[in-house]
């Protein structure tokens, strides 16, 4: 491509950033946009958006041009299609801890008014501070209405939002986004509160309660309100959620839909709607279709959404983690190629469609309102899993079974996977329960459990064969305690830990 041409779609990109903004601020000619038949075009203009993206935080971001500088780096193009491959992958090891806040900014300073600082949770080491200014505030808002209104439609509803409060990202960011077209109450993680909230209003509302899965598992578990008298729609994020845990919380809620962002991106990169959650539940059951679209084996199933390229590119590394690039212009702090360590793939809607066909499968038959989207397959952390005599054992595996052996999934208010070594050095490895409070553990579950982990998994059912018959042990604790002492409920749970 040559330089001329590459300036005129940088000039047309510019001149049409107004009329993307009207787009965003209208659910009507959104739906215009994100209709059947736009993906390809989409997809080549979000990779133009990413590419101009790039050129203008290496020109204004102190930080980006000295990370480029340093690791070497450039956009390429062949036949106008855009090639990233040379632009260095930026993580929060390698560029978000080295350079100050306001280096990281566009100009290298904090924007004078109408930022917001979030900060992440820290679950993962020390808490990160993110600034977002105000544009991209504005605009992630309007993508978020966007959302809301394609999965519930634009009737009235009553919001409670359970995700923690305070500065972090995802609690702050959804009262302030969802108040705009809904009446909001703000409880945080408080099953208390939303019970007396529910009481208080009534069932006359439509209400969409916003949380960690493991809160609105134990809010469905722990409350003696009767369901069936409220209309309720749950919206989770945070971390991935079985199917089995999904059919779980719907004793409660009518639909359970899940979101997928983190605190370094934003907050509703890919969304789960009728057709994601249908395809994914018929990905549990046929292998074929797996084998066609040529998704990784990380040993459990992925969760599936989908996403607008048009705001965003997403890559993936040769460790198969999530390589993602906001392509939005307005953004304060530039987030290029970024990777946040999580397991995960993009497969064309076209491709999609084929393995369906291929599969005797109409797309319509999943749901009538499917859209022709990219599909964001996401497994979770690269490192939430345990290596275990030769397996590879997820979370969402443990929870899979947890919550489809009969008799467990009552019992347990969250748990563990804690690896370690005994005196020998032999490899231990427990999975530890928490209880609700007042309830009693289970009896004689360790056998169904375990056999019910060899059938999702079959790396663990072949290693099984050569573990130690006391391994993997069982351990439950009562609510609070053990290795369940000190949980903040503001924060997303740790689900594996070194033996201590």
């Amino acid at each position: 491509m040559s330089r001329f041409q590459r300036t005129v779609i940088f000039a047309l990109l510019y001149a049409t950033r107004g009329l993307r903004k009207l787009i965003v601020a209208s659910p009507w000619l959104a739906s215009k946009l994100l209709r059947r038949g736009h993906e390809r075009v989409l997809w080549r203009i979000g990779e133009w958006r990413a590419w101009l993206a790039f050129e203008r935080a290496v020109a204004d971001v102190p930080a980006y041009a000295d990370f480029v500088r340093e690791h070497g780096g450039e956009v390429t193009a062949k036949r106008w299609k855009p090639n990233f491959s040379r632009v260095p992958v930026a993580t929060k090891e390698n560029y978000v801890r080295r350079y100050p806040v306001e280096e990281r900014c566009v100009g290298g300073q904090l924007p004078l008014r109408g930022a917001v600082i979030d900060e992440s949770s820290g679950t993962s080491g020390e808490p990160t501070n993110w600034v977002r200014g105000p544009d991209e505030r504005q605009d992630a808002r309007k993508l978020l209405h966007l959302g809301v209104h394609r999965t519930l439609g634009t009737r009235p509803f009553f919001v409670i939002n359970a995700f923690a409060l305070g500065p972090w990202a995802t609690g702050m960011a959804i009262s302030m986004s969802i108040v705009d077209i809904a009446v909001l109450k703000s409880t945080g993680p408080d099953v208390t509160k939303i019970e007396k909230t529910l009481e208080l209003f009534g069932p006359r509302y439509h209400y969409l309660i916003c949380g960690y899965p493991p809160f609105l598992k134990a809010l469905v578990d722990q409350s003696s309100l009767d369901w069936s008298a409220y209309e309720c729609t749950a919206a989770v994020g945070g971390e991935g959620m079985s199917e089995a845990l999904r059919d779980h919380l719907r004793r409660a809620f009518g639909e359970v839909y899940s979101s997928f962002g983190a605190s370094d991106l934003e907050i509703n990169i890919a969304t789960e709607n009728d057709f994601t959650i249908a395809f994914r539940r018929l990905l549990l059951e046929r292998d074929d279709l797996r084998e066609v679209l040529r998704l990784p084996d990380h040993g459990s199933a992925p969760m599936v959404f989908q996403y607008n390229p048009l705001d965003y590119v997403i890559e993936v590394n040769d460790a198969d983690e999530l390589v993602i690039t906001i392509c939005r212009l307005d953004t304060t702090a530039p987030k290029l190629r970024y990777c946040i360590h999580d397991l995960g793939c993009v497969r064309r809607f076209s491709e999609v469609s084929a393995a369906l066909a291929a599969a005797g499968v109409d797309p319509s038959s999943l749901s009538p309102d499917w859209i022709d989207l990219p599909l964001l397959f996401h497994y979770g952390r690269s490192d939430a899993t345990v290596a275990f005599y030769g397996a590879n054992l997820p979370v969402a595996d443990v929870e899979e079974a947890v919550f489809s052996v009969e008799g467990l999934g009552d019992r347990v208010a969250s748990f563990m996977l804690i690896a370690g070594e005994d005196e020998q050095a032999n490899k231990t490895l427990e999975l530890a329960f928490e209880l609700p409070e007042g309830a009693d553990a289970p009896e004689d579950v360790r056998d169904r459990l375990l056999a019910r982990l060899s059938e999702l998994n079959p790396d663990w059912r072949e290693a099984s064969r050569f573990m130690p018959a006391e391994q993997p042990t069982l351990s439950f604790h009562a609510f609070g305690t053990g290795p369940f002492a000190d949980y903040d409920p503001r924060l997303k749970r740790q689900y594996v830990r070194p033996s201590p």
